[in-house]
């Protein structure tokens, strides 16, 4: 097991990486009054902005979809990382060197990085030869190049738009231009940018069209290269070898381009090549990717279920006009025995999915980057929409592997199939699909369950039946788990709205708080989300504590002692604008705010009091009577002296 980054470290990054410059990247912000920002939400369609950013608290919430978080959990959902990809990726970015803390199990080695710096020359490295590819794609050098991207439809803009270069067929052309820019041999080998020969080292990609390819973050971390020339002996595709940044199992060519639809259409389209990827884009598959080189495999498929938010059991539900709820995995395959060797490869990580999985196939055998050539755009949206289910095309192509006209054909069909049905994930499915093998193979449908039910009870080898178990924890560990959230009250309510106003000041501008406020007990909030969130600023050290620490560690503090479902309240309550928030008099309206709970708080104490008072007989007991006036009188006394302007 890897260790865990530093907790003081995670804190650092947070300070570091400020948050309304993270999340400028990817949200238009303006000014919602002092210290706030807003813009369109950029995980749910909106027209009117309700995403709000603080960064003096280093949060940020959607009032109209209810995500929020800090700059951290941003970086996890809209780019699709785990906790730790994410808080790396920030320290990269603002230079801070990350220390890990050795492993609990065993006491096993730290997590291996980079040494300082290392990781962003080789980035660096890498984003200056895609450039210079990029700039050799319109030299006169590159005729052959640009002959292949237009034989196949492309024009320069389409070039542009996905990066793709040429590389020279000289063996030291790029290693001279990066050299020139101040990278050594040690750093050109270690990106993969150059190959190592008994002579020195050499241009790995030579005389090939070239594509970058970027990680979900957008980072450029490989490239893939196509033959142009009969003479060149090496393989049609060639890819970067492994590095410290490129693992093929890790990478999705064009995930940069389309994570953010992916997340939106909550649809991925998996194609085969750089080529199809473009094809798709172009003809309005905003959602396609390719692997790079290997098959479609687990560490994929944990990339997808993050984009796809595909972490909730029983999501992959079908409704009756196709649409999937919960998401859609759709595999794109040739018509061809490999591309149905393919789809059968891909009906084994279906498993780690809870999404719907699918499978398009041209009957001609037809890629979509021959589709969209031979027919045009709307060919190869037809292509992603006439998808099938891949449970009923796998059983298709077993099927199709037996003479079910004779008695012997059939029952090697249903022992074939039988395993396949029992394989499916959805057990609300496998009835379904058992009706549908018995038509298939025309056989009873009593015997063709009986079959599935059997299938079910015997171990199968592989990923059909193995994937649900280890594997499939596995793959959602990395993924954002869903956090349930307390529901806010009604904001029609009065008193809960002073009481929400009461927290929002309480959170963001604790240097202002009037120290009554830490005196309040556990029931002076009288909404219980509310009071949940008074908990845990409680918990915290209060309002004094938060005026010491600064309102972005004080804000953390808050949510780390806030029970799971009360956490997203706490990051909408430090977000949230206040109706004056102009720095003049900010001061006087948190005062005031909080006063006024304070007020709202002793006015139900006096109605209890009298209460109480109404109950008790002075005849019957002098005493308490007499102790519960005099109580009424000093809380009485309390509410005036506040409303006087005299308690602070």
């Amino acid at each position: 097991m890897a260790g865990l980054i530093r907790r003081e470290d995670v804190d650092a990054v947070r300070d570091r990486a400020r948050i309304d410059e993270i999340v400028s990247a990817h949200v238009t912000l303006k000014s919602a009054g002092v210290g706030s920002l807003k813009g369109l939400c950029p995980f749910h369609d909106e027209r009117s902005p309700s995403f709000h950013v603080r960064p003096g608290v280093g949060r940020w919430h959607c009032f109209g979809c209810g995500e929020g978080g800090d700059v951290i959990s941003f970086v996890q959902k809209i780019d699709g990382l785990t906790f730790t990809e994410a808080v790396e990726y920030l320290a990269d970015r603002v230079g801070i060197q990350l220390r890990y803390e050795e492993s609990g199990h065993g006491g096993g080695a730290p997590r291996p990085r980079e040494e300082p710096g290392r990781r962003q020359r080789l980035l660096e490295a890498h984003r200056v030869a895609a450039q210079y590819y990029m700039e050799q794609l319109v030299g006169p050098g590159a005729g052959a190049a640009r002959a292949f991207l237009a034989e196949r439809s492309f024009d320069r803009s389409d070039a542009e738009h996905f990066g793709v270069g040429y590389a020279p067929t000289g063996w030291d052309s790029l290693q001279r231009h990066l050299q020139g820019r101040g990278f050594t041999q040690a750093e050109l080998v270690a990106s993969g940018l150059m190959s190592q020969g008994q002579r020195g080292i050499y241009d790995r990609f030579r005389g090939r069209l070239v594509w970058p390819i970027r990680d979900v973050t957008g980072e450029i971390v490989g490239f893939g290269a196509r033959r142009l020339y009969d003479e060149d002996q090496g393989p049609k595709y060639l890819n970067t070898p492994e590095t410290s940044l490129y693992k093929k199992s890790n990478v999705l060519y064009g995930i940069d381009l389309a994570k953010r639809e992916i997340a939106k259409q909550k649809r991925v389209v998996v194609v085969e090549g750089y080529t199809d990827v473009m094809a798709a884009h172009l003809s309005g598959v905003t959602t396609a990717v390719a692997t790079c080189g290997t098959a479609f495999g687990t560490d994929h498929a944990r990339i997808v279920r993050r984009l796809l938010g595909d972490t909730t059991a029983g999501g992959g539900m079908q409704l009756a006009s196709g649409a999937s709820v919960g998401g859609e995995v759709i595999f794109t395959f040739d018509g061809d025995a490999a591309g149905q060797k393919a789809a059968v490869r891909a009906f084994g990580e279906d498993q780690r999915f809870y999404a719907q999985t699918f499978v398009s196939v041209e009957p001609s055998g037809m890629d979509p980057c021959e589709l969209r050539m031979a027919r045009g755009p709307d060919a190869v949206r037809a292509l992603v929409d006439g998808r099938q289910p891949l449970f009923e095309f796998v059983i298709r192509t077993t099927l199709a592997g037996f003479d079910l006209d004779t008695a012997e054909g059939r029952v090697g069909a249903l022992r074939a199939a039988a395993p396949i049905v029992a394989g499916i994930r959805d057990a609300a499915l496998r009835p379904e699909y058992a009706r549908l093998l018995a038509g298939w193979i025309g056989m009873d449908a009593d015997r063709v369950r009986r079959e599935v039910s059997s299938a079910s009870r015997r171990p199968t080898p592989g990923p059909v039946r193995g994937a649900r178990t280890d594997d499939a924890r596995a793959a959602t560990s990395d993924a954002a788990p869903a956090v349930p959230t307390m529901p806010a009250p009604d904001p029609r309510d009065p008193v809960a709205r002073r009481e929400r106003l009461a927290l929002v000041a309480v959170l963001q501008y604790p240097q202002h708080v009037p120290p009554v406020f830490d005196t309040l007990d556990e029931d002076a909030f009288s909404v219980p989300a509310w009071r949940a969130v008074h908990a845990a600023v409680r918990a915290a050290g209060g309002a004094r504590e938060g005026a010491a620490l600064g309102e972005g560690r004080w804000v953390e503090a808050v949510v780390e002692q806030a029970a799971e479902p009360v956490q997203g309240l706490v990051t909408e309550l430090a977000v949230a604008p206040l109706p004056e928030d102009r720095e003049s008099v900010v001061g006087g309206y948190v005062a005031g705010v909080v006063r006024g709970l304070v007020d709202l708080g002793l006015t139900r104490r006096i109605a209890d009091a009298k209460s109480r008072l109404q109950r008790l007989d002075p005849s019957a007991d002098v005493a308490a009577y007499q102790e519960a006036f005099a109580r009424l009188l000093a809380v009485e006394a309390e509410r005036r002296t506040l409303r006087e302007g005299e308690i602070a």
